[in-house]
């Protein structure tokens, strides 16, 4: 054996040498990993379900319930008239004042919505001292039907205010001392009506339509309000309550008593323009 040669047995031990790796190799192969990963990622992001999308509820065209609150009672006359005009002194005195037939058989008069006794009290009391009233009654609004409806039911509050605006039937309705010409005679009326019974209107025919919840024709219920435009005015002009079956109540005008008429008639099919409840 010469010197400086393996043996075989050396060879077979020694290990093959491998060329060293190029950068051009690693970056190669770093490059391929990287599009395989992002093909991956865009794979699986396209066949992803998309999130789902909860759309809120549109908002409720239902307006809050107009509560009345405390209210002056005074007088107890035999006459009407003696109602009416204890009721026109007191609208002198910019109080929204109004005469109603009680369940006595007596004509009396309210005015006024107090959020609580004593305010209502002392209001009275001033009214008083002017020398317009003597005595008066102080009326809760816990003693009212709408204070009543969680027991009796919705039905119950829609008959009282039928029931209500049936005691003006006959009656010649003036309110205030406002001109009629100017409408404020059968929102006077309406406005009275939906006070007795607990619940709380603005003073005129526009303003009551714009307050209540707007509700079609198809989906009218006995208490509900019918308006409509009875001059060249694009304003509401003209209020009744809806008493079920096409009629509804209200005051026509000067010197006219308050009566029942048919939203079918000709004269009223034509300028109706709405309802609106007060009671969702």
């Amino acid at each position: 054996m010469s010197a400086g040669k393996d043996t075989p047995e050396q060879q077979q031990r020694r290990p093959e040498s491998r060329p060293p790796r190029s950068r051009f190799g690693r970056i190669t192969f770093s490059f391929t990993a990287a599009v395989i990963l992002l093909g991956v990622v865009l794979v699986s992001g396209c066949t992803r379900k998309p999130p789902v999308v909860i759309e809120a509820p549109p908002p409720s065209l239902e307006k809050e319930r107009p509560l009345a609150g405390f209210t002056i009672q005074v007088g107890a006359f035999r006459n009407l008239n003696n109602a009416v005009l204890l009721a026109h002194s007191l609208s002198g005195f910019g109080l929204n004042a109004y005469y109603f037939k009680h369940e006595s058989g007596l004509y009396k008069v309210r005015f006024g919505d107090f959020s609580d006794r004593e305010s209502a009290r002392q209001h009275a009391e001033r009214v008083r001292t002017r020398g317009v009233i003597e005595e008066f009654y102080i009326v809760s609004p816990e003693t009212s039907a709408v204070a009543r409806e969680a027991e009796l039911g919705t039905d119950y509050l829609r008959n009282e205010i039928v029931s209500r605006a049936q005691s003006f039937l006959g009656i010649p309705y003036q309110w205030g001392g406002v001109s009629p010409e100017n409408g404020f005679d059968c929102s006077g009326l309406t406005m009275a009506v939906y006070n007795l019974v607990g619940l709380s209107l603005p003073r005129s025919s526009q303003a009551q339509f714009s307050a209540g919840t707007p509700v079609s024709e198809s989906q009218l219920s006995r208490g509900d309000l019918v308006f409509f435009r009875t001059s060249s005015s694009a304003r509401i002009t003209h209020v009744g309550i809806f008493t079920g079956g096409n009629s509804f109540i209200h005051a026509p005008g000067k010197s006219k008593k308050i009566r029942v008429d048919s939203l079918n008639s000709a004269y009223f099919r034509r300028r109706f323009a709405g309802a609106r409840t007060y009671l969702k």
